[in-house]
């Protein structure tokens, strides 16, 4: 693993610049170019909002020590970072697959190639989080210092997807299948996921249920709502910090490992 972060840091400049070239050529040819990349999430926060709030009459969600909050707050300050984390996996996941060409190339260092797809997916992440403030400063929730808690959180979430998708993009290479499990993954996670929901809530019917906290995504939804919300910080969040960053070292350990035991084969597989 340390041997893979030096490679990382040693080549940053070739991600930085694989990463941006990923994003222009995503959506090069199309008439509205990367204005496509904005407009499927917008619709899907959209038809959440309106089956929500209008359908169900899901004015206001509960933050903790019962503070009410709007609803499409609630809903963006979660599904922001969801739709980040998906976009990642999905990619970062066929990173070998899409660029086989680098794969066989002897001098190409592919280790770089899951965490090229992870950062590319931050530009759009980078325009919601900017749509999100904007949205909350609307209602009154103005940015300030702690609004700056958004970035550690966003990090920590990059870290931790691109460990995932080093595990995944060695395996994928050899059980292409691994990609449909990983959708049907996804539309179940969001789901999971206290995102347009309250564990809080569901918690004082049933107790069992904590063992939804043991999502590492609910580490993040929970950090994105406690700096947008002023309701506390790293402390509030207790030990689901510590379980959080374990479980992303341990993905990084086995993400690296397999990466590095099964990368001689890729070429001959691919």
């Amino acid at each position: 693993m340390a041997q893979m972060i030096r490679d990382f840091w040693k080549n940053r400049r070739l991600i930085w610049k694989l990463a941006k070239n990923d994003f222009k050529t995503r959506y090069a040819g199309s008439y509205f170019g990367i204005l496509w990349a904005m407009v499927q999430p917008v619709i899907i926060v959209l038809v959440y909002w309106f089956v929500f709030q209008i359908g169900l009459n899901s004015a206001t969600a509960q933050l903790k020590e019962g503070i009410s909050v709007p609803f499409v707050l609630w809903l963006v300050s979660g599904i922001v970072p969801w739709f980040y984390f998906s976009e990642a996996l999905s990619n970062g996941t066929n990173a070998l697959l899409e660029y086989n060409y680098l794969v066989k190339k002897v001098v190409f260092n592919i280790d770089i190639l899951p965490l090229v797809k992870t950062i590319a997916a931050l530009f759009i992440h980078a325009f919601f989080v900017l749509f999100m403030l904007l949205l909350f400063a609307l209602y009154g929730y103005l940015p300030g210092l702690h609004t700056l808690g958004i970035i550690y959180f966003s990090a920590s979430l990059l870290i931790f997807v691109t460990g995932l998708c080093m595990l995944t993009s060695a395996l994928v290479v050899f059980f292409r299948d691994l990609t449909q499990i990983i959708n049907i993954f996804l539309q179940v996670g969001i789901w999971m996921t206290p995102i347009m929901w309250s564990l809080e809530d569901l918690l004082a019917k049933y107790p069992i249920l904590a063992i939804l906290k043991l999502n590492p995504l609910c580490y993040i939804v929970y950090g994105y709502r406690a700096m947008l919300f002023r309701t506390g910080g790293l402390p509030s969040l207790g030990w689901m910090n510590v379980y959080f960053w374990v479980v992303t070292a341990l993905l990084w350990v086995l993400g690296s490992r397999v990466f590095r035991r099964l990368k001689v084969h890729f070429a001959d597989v691919l």
